[in-house]
């Protein structure tokens, strides 16, 4: 067996080969679950980062992969490893999208609100921007849905992924004016690039960087963004993740090094795997960027969504820089995966290794906690200095230090999302080894 690209989404991406021979394509539909099931498992039993803690299981209890890893995995600690739909992997490391292309959440009074929109959306095209409240959708009211946190409450109003699936908004514009809006889900590339711009502050001129995650798409982006940043000559960094769940662990890697500019003899990260795959054990070193900024000073905005290969380039680079974090506690996920592709069916993602930094500090489970606990702030748009979390960061880049008075009063917002969450992750990625 070959193992395709290794997983971050949460955390990062290994590169490799496994000892066995690839997977003879099945051809028999009625077996390709149990047959994949048993190659989970037999991959689990040499690759599988906690495999000495693995529960003893009988397979034929088990009908195909997906029921395999839920009982196989160590649940002590491993809340990541997954098995997907082979066509839908691929997709979303594309960055392929069907539906309306907005997440949506409940604000501190309760009231649903855009959490994130796409720029390719349908609903961008009409205006729509994060921050504006949606009253309801074909007539229902959505706060209630999302307070309840009823799934297929959720999923019955918002309806399938699918194009042509078509949906009537209410929404309430930052003006107090409702606006009526029916669109129809449709399929577009997302930008990873939520938006960057520079601030003027007292200390100098520094970059503010959205960003939300790692995949295929996000080299491009990255490169539009740091060039800007790098003419602009910015002296610090405020990086929001406050949504990234991870991703590729080259594009970390990319990211990384835009930021520090250090050489690629300098280690970002080392990653260790069981002792029975100890050969795999690699380093992952900066890489030579076009518009390197060479910073000292970071902050990261952060949540409890922000993870592995988010988490990847906070712990990454700490040796090399000051780096901050307001917010939320960071998701704690310093594993990644490798990836194999199974008979274009399936896509195994497995927990393969634990990633360390250059000073050999890992193991942050229980996340990054924050310089200062700031609520997400859902009512104003990203880069908009009135925004919590912006603002408290810019007072920190100004001060040293974080503000001392007006507390604020912290809570976590629901959050739903239309796409999948398979991006929950550190990917080691080899795309050509996946897709055979």
């Amino acid at each position: 067996m070959k193992y395709g690209i290794l997983l971050l989404l949460t955390a990062v991406l290994l590169l490799g080969s496994c000892k066995k021979e690839e997977i003879t394509p099945v051809t028999n539909t009625t077996t390709v679950e149990t047959l994949g099931r048993d190659a989970l498992y037999d991959l689990m039993l040499d690759w599988y980062l906690w495999y000495k803690q693995m529960p003893v299981v009988t397979l034929r209890d088990y009908k195909d992969p997906y029921e395999l890893m839920s009982a196989a995995r160590y649940k002590t600690i491993d809340r990541w490893s997954f098995v997907a739909d082979y066509n839908a992997f691929m997709a979303s490391m594309q960055g392929s999208f069907v539906g309306h292309g907005i997440r949506m959440g409940l604000d501190a009074q309760k009231k649903a609100r855009v959490v994130l929109i796409y720029k390719n959306s349908p609903l961008y095209a009409n205006g729509v921007r994060r921050g504006w409240i949606i009253k309801t959708i074909n007539g229902g009211d959505l706060a209630s849905v999302l307070l309840s946190g009823d799934a297929t409450a959720y999923s019955n109003l918002i309806g399938a992924s699918q194009s042509g699936v078509t949906n009537t908004f209410v929404f309430q514009t930052p003006e107090g004016k409702d606006s009526t809006i029916t669109t129809k889900k449709a399929s577009f590339q997302v930008n990873s690039v939520l938006t960057y711009k520079t601030f003027d502050l007292k200390t100098g001129k520094t970059g503010y960087l959205a960003f939300n995650e790692f995949i295929e798409p996000s080299s491009e982006e990255l490169k539009t963004a740091f060039q800007y940043l790098k003419q602009e000559n910015v002296k610090d960094l405020i990086l929001d993740m406050r949504y990234n769940t991870g991703g590729i662990l080259s594009v970390a890697t990319e990211l990384a090094s835009y930021i520090a500019g250090k050489s690629t003899s300098t280690v970002l990260v080392k990653s260790d795997h069981n002792d029975e795959q100890a050969s795999n054990n690699a380093n992952t070193y900066f890489s030579t960027m076009l518009y390197p900024l060479n910073l000292t000073r970071l902050v990261v905005i952060s949540t409890r969504e922000t993870a592995s290969a988010s988490e990847v380039v906070i712990n990454g680079l700490k040796p090399f820089m000051n780096v901050v974090t307001i917010g939320d506690t960071t998701n704690g996920k310093p594993t990644g995966m490798n990836v194999w592709g199974y008979n274009n069916k399936y896509v195994f993602a497995p927990v393969t290794f634990k990633l360390l930094n250059s000073a050999g500090q890992g193991d942050f489970y229980a996340g990054f906690p924050p310089l200062k606990y700031v609520p997400d702030d859902l009512t104003h748009d990203f880069g908009d200095p009135n925004e919590s979390c912006l603002k408290e960061s810019i007072y920190y880049m100004e001060h040293g230090s974080v503000s001392s008075k007006g507390a604020y009063i912290y809570s976590r917002n629901a959050i739903f999302s239309e796409r999948p969450d398979l991006l929950n992750n550190t990917y080691k990625v080899d795309p050509q080894l996946l897709r055979k």
